[in-house]
């Protein structure tokens, strides 16, 4: 696949991302093409890799462990289809306490081991009434609210300089989704059986659920789901010029006039009825005519 439309240049990974690949590496682990992030109640899913490798993340010597509910930490590496995959098996949320220059280690750690391509995601709460809880929305855009510090995050606290421009301005002015992907995405999780549509993510910065005010407020925005990760690594993973795709698994449906108690026990359980879906996207984009011809090289 070619590079869309308006896509920055690549932005070259720090060493920390660098020296932590290789203590990957080191530990047993394997570069890759395609990259996943995991999000709550989807880490499962690494069980039905071939040749797996699980890490744990601290022997990256690099990742911030997490706290939340659903979040295991490990680096999985391993083969589908003949494609190699490196997968965290969760991530980090600045509602943990974190800026986001350690909230896009992950990614720049997939990057260094090879990564190209990355498919990012998330359990979310779905604001339009006609969805249903395990439907899968493909993020063909998104809202970032509020945002912390500057709009550029940079990979480097001690970095002034932001990531380079793409075509046309700002990197992150333009189309973050790869639309191709999108298409590829939506139809691959529908072969599946798989409720899934297309929509808006909202992020905010959690750690609690959204009162009615805010639900209201977000659909008026055109947002058609809410939650609290994802967008600092696709801004990261953007400004690395890899191609992205964003999955929302919808666990709960907002209904501002009629709110029912979530927790994150809860959360986990629904996301996990959603493997099925996003386990076929997982496929569709690791299909032998994108990966197929690539060799790893572990020097």
């Amino acid at each position: 696949m070619t590079q869309w439309q308006g896509a920055p240049e690549r932005r070259s990974v720090r060493p920390e991302a660098v020296a932590a690949a290789a203590r990957v590496v080191a530990a047993g682990g394997r570069p890759g093409r395609l990259g996943v992030v995991l999000g709550t109640g989807l880490g499962g899913l690494v069980e039905r890799l071939e040749n797996l490798s699980l890490i744990e993340g601290r022997a990256a010597g690099w990742l911030e462990p997490s706290t939340a509910t659903g979040h295991a930490g490990r680096i999985a590496c391993g083969t589908l289809g003949g494609c190699p995959l490196v997968a965290l098996q969760g991530r980090i949320h600045a509602y943990e306490g974190f800026e986001t220059e350690a909230l896009t280690r992950g990614v720049e750690l997939l990057a260094a081991l090879g990564v190209t391509r990355v498919l990012l995601t998330n359990a979310s709460g779905g604001l339009q009434p006609d969805m249903h809880s395990g439907e899968l929305m493909i993020v063909n855009g998104h809202l970032q609210l509020p945002r912390r510090g500057a709009t550029l995050p940079r990979l480097s606290p001690a970095d002034p300089s932001p990531p380079p421009p793409a075509a046309g301005g700002d990197p992150l002015q333009g189309e973050c989704y790869d639309s191709q992907l999108v298409t590829l995405s939506l139809a691959a999780a529908r072969r599946a059986g798989a409720l899934a549509r297309v929509g808006t993510y909202a992020c905010l910065l959690g750690p609690s659920y959204e009162t009615r005010a805010e639900y209201r407020m977000l659909r008026r925005l055109g947002a058609d789901a809410v939650g609290m990760s994802t967008l600092p690594e696709v801004r990261a993973a953007r400004s690395l010029g890899l191609e992205v795709v964003a999955v929302s698994v919808v666990t709960n449906v907002a209904r501002p006039d009629a709110l029912e108690h979530t927790d994150a026990a809860e959360v986990c359980r629904l996301a996990a009825t959603a493997a099925e879906g996003i386990w076929a996207i997982v496929r569709a984009l690791a299909a032998e005519e994108f990966c197929g011809d690539f060799r790893g090289d572990t020097t």
